[in-house]
């Protein structure tokens, strides 16, 4: 038999008596159980929306599910748990709850009017119980989502009436809403006046106002749509206070003012830019000179650095290698007694040094017999360059 939904015929309903109908222990986790009732107040995850929380009896709810019109109910029991027939009591945690009832009405706004607009459909929706993500079928621009979020904030002040109700089969057949899958059976929808009507299985707000403020806080391209996350009421209350707490305490670290900033972050990058290029041509420089002092007829050669990049490694190694008929490696110091190396030859196989470091040292890497890269770990510079030199003379 389904388990009757209480949540339906009042959302904002926190504590209930039902009857337990089956209980099973759950046998990977000792203290856990699976609980079905004959009625309940607890949303299953369902439509995208994460399930309530709370307690029944004197046990914790972790997660709720629902098959084939069955709501159950993991428990954990520190004690003895109920048995089937025991009438329980069920509290869901009030704060979670409406939490998710004011981001789900949120996202019926703002897809509603996305909707209107653009003609997009919410292809993919996900409440957690930190963020709300929805997926739309097409393109939205930066000025596009603006909109729609000024147009959302505009019907949640505006105090709204949200009505959820289950439609007869003549009124549904001639109602257009809109669905995110073909539905049988009784559907409910939920309808905000001149804003959105949606089939909707989840508690919902009576009224907009409830919402407080809607903010957009992500958006990327996603699978030819967009993906856009929101934050709904106290979420975004919340959310806007740490992004203001962290702020403050960058604004504190570089002794600008929040609105300087970002131009003070503009100006260290340029500063970076200038430094790095700077200490860049210094390192060319010193390697250049390593270079020229190495006698033309040494075949094999090894050279130990300290901070340069990638680029300046596999540059030393081509010159190297045009002047040396052996093995011509670069090691770069990355932490204590750990190298990036990079190693080249015109005329060997550099495999072969690559498989003599893994068998001597923690080395990993690979690549071509013309050229390998990769690092080594736990030996400092003095012990490896006299290995290099002691086996390649």
């Amino acid at each position: 038999m389904e388990t009757i939904r209480l949540f339906d015929r009042d959302a904002y309903a926190t504590e209930f008596r039902a009857r337990v109908t089956e209980i099973c222990p759950i046998e990977e986790t000792p203290g856990d159980y699976a609980i079905v009732l004959d009625e309940t107040l607890f949303f299953p995850e369902e439509g995208g929306q994460s399930p309530d929380t709370g307690r029944i009896a004197e046990g914790d709810v972790l997660d709720v599910q629902i098959k084939n019109g069955v709501i159950t109910h993991r428990v954990h029991f520190d004690g003895a748990a109920p048995t089937v027939g025991d009438t329980v009591q069920g509290t869901i945690d009030w704060a979670h709850r409406y939490s998710n009832m004011q981001n789900h009405s949120g996202e019926h706004i703002f897809s509603g009017i996305v909707h209107r607009l653009f003609g997009f459909d919410n292809v993919g929706f996900h409440l957690s119980d930190h963020t709300v993500t929805m997926d739309y079928s097409g393109v939205l621009t930066e000025e596009d989502i603006h909109k729609v979020e000024r147009l959302a904030n505009e019907a949640i002040y505006q105090n709204i009436e949200i009505r959820c109700e289950y439609p007869d089969e003549a009124t549904l057949a001639a109602l257009d809403y809109r669905s995110k899958k073909e539905l049988s059976g009784a559907v409910r929808i939920v309808t905000i006046p001149g804003v959105d009507v949606c089939a909707c299985c989840a508690p919902h707000v009576h009224r907009t106002g409830e919402i407080g403020m809607l903010k957009v806080i992500g958006s990327q391209k996603y699978k030819g749509g967009v993906r856009l996350q929101i934050l709904c009421g106290y979420r975004a209350l919340e959310g806007y206070g740490e992004t203001l707490r962290q702020l403050t305490a960058i604004s504190q670290q570089l002794s600008a003012a929040v609105e300087q900033i970002p131009d003070y972050i503009d100006r260290m990058k340029e500063e970076n830019r200038r430094l790095s290029a700077a200490l860049r041509a210094m390192h060319v420089q010193k390697m250049t000179q390593e270079m020229e002092a190495i006698p033309p007829e040494q075949k094999h050669v090894f050279l130990f650095a300290d901070a340069i990049d990638s680029n300046l490694m596999r540059q030393t190694v081509n010159e190297l290698v045009k002047n040396h008929g052996g093995y011509c490696g670069v090691f770069v110091c990355t932490a204590v007694d750990n190298f990036a190396y990079i190693i080249g030859s015109k005329e060997l196989n550099c495999r072969e040094v690559g498989t003599a470091l893994r068998e001597h040292f923690d080395a990993k890497g690979g690549g071509k017999p013309e050229m390998i890269q990769g690092s080594v770990s736990g030996a400092d510079a003095e012990k490896l360059l006299d290995f290099l030199q002691e086996r390649y003379r």
